[in-house]
């Protein structure tokens, strides 16, 4: 009995979806390489019949979740650093 293969491209997409959740800034990057490779192995594992429908679908959702949260945190940032000079410079302007 011969054991099905486990596409690669899923594995890469899950790693980097994975990666894209933990690693500021650059998750943005990662997140979309996940999401290209999510889809590529999706069509490969039709036409192969190979395992790993569901880490491919699992790195495309963690990749499209990891640029949601990088987005988001990175407006965060913006915010805090235009709060905090606002603030600075009314401190600044009083007698």
């Amino acid at each position: 009995m011969e054991q099905q293969k486990t596409n690669t491209k899923a594995v890469v997409s899950l790693t980097l979806g994975i990666l894209s959740l933990l690693v500021p800034f650059i998750g943005i990057l990662l997140g979309v390489i996940s999401i290209v490779f999510g889809r590529l192995s999706a069509k490969e594992i039709l036409q192969t019949g190979e395992k790993g429908k569901s880490l491919a679908t699992a790195g495309l959702i963690f990749g499209i979740i990891g640029i949601i949260l990088t987005v988001i945190w990175i407006l965060f940032a913006l915010l805090g650093i235009f709060a905090f000079s606002t603030f600075e410079t009314e401190i600044q302007e009083m007698p």
